[in-house]
């Protein structure tokens, strides 16, 4: 596996990556907005997926569970630009402005497909990364203004996401659980998301649901896992990392344990 990311700044990359597929499973502390140069991206999210190919720009805004699964295209390698706009730097973008939210806009993806002032924007960085040395602090700052200015500048909406710096509020925790299971987090990242401590979120969800988080997680996902192998006939190579398992033998364990045959049985014509 090739994947290589080199760092202008620390909030400005190039991500290159020349395997057959890369998957992660994320929700980004930070809002990124992202140029494709070559190779595609499908991002699926508890509700709706995306898939991004060469010349797309988009905008991942901040604390979305998400899968990501990025892989080279038509010979050439999935290669991105990537700008994190920070809180710190929207902070200080906004600042002077008097800017008043609306507060309706949903928090989804954007994708402003390949709009020349963007591109224009992200494709004057390309020749930054055969620079030696340090890339100058200012200029990296101007760029990403730059690049929050426009955003401002074509879609009226987007204050909402770039202005609002809360953290998660407080939500109700069954409903997002239901929602997000298949998503393979820590408990950490689910009780921040939740609005809550981790110990909190431990002691609310057993009032809940009257067992732990791990058990109902492995309980949740295994039976999604039943039901695309059963009615979307699918192989368990591809239906494990889908619901939540890190790997096909912690999968095809815990799937046996649980309903008394492998997972394999569906496809051998067993079941």
């Amino acid at each position: 596996m090739e994947f290589k990311t080199q760092y202008i700044t620390p909030d400005i990359k190039l991500s290159l990556y020349e395997d057959k597929l890369y998957k992660t499973e994320i929700a980004f502390k930070n809002h990124m907005l992202i140029w494709f140069i070559s190779g595609e991206t499908k991002i699926i999210q508890a509700d709706r997926s995306y898939l991004f190919k060469s010349g797309d720009i988009f905008l991942i805004p901040r604390n979305q569970l998400a899968s990501i699964i990025n892989y080279p295209k038509d010979g050439r390698p999935h290669k991105t630009v990537v700008m994190h706009l920070t809180i710190d730097k929207l902070k200080e973008f906004y600042a002077n402005l008097n800017v008043k939210r609306k507060g309706t806009a949903i928090q989804k993806i954007r994708s402003f497909k390949n709009h020349p002032l963007l591109e224009s924007c992200l494709t004057s960085l390309i020749p930054y990364f055969e620079m030696e040395g340090t890339f100058p602090e200012n200029i990296a700052s101007l760029k990403i203004t730059e690049a929050i200015s426009i955003l401002r500048a074509i879609n009226e909406d987007i204050d909402d996401i770039l202005a609002n710096f809360k953290e998660p509020d407080k939500i109700d925790l069954a409903t997002f659980m239901e929602k997000n299971f298949m998503f393979n987090m820590p408990l950490e990242k689910f009780s921040y998301l939740t609005g809550r401590s981790l110990t909190t979120f431990k002691r609310d969800f057993r009032k809940k649901f009257n067992m732990t988080p791990q058990r109902w997680l492995t309980r949740k996902r295994l039976e999604l896992a039943h039901y695309r192998l059963v009615k979307d006939r699918k192989k368990p190579i591809d239906v494990y990392y889908e619901v939540g398992f890190e790997n096909l033998s912690h999968f095809s364990y815990a799937f046996k344990k649980h309903f008394g045959y492998a997972p394999t049985a569906f496809t051998k014509g067993r079941i």
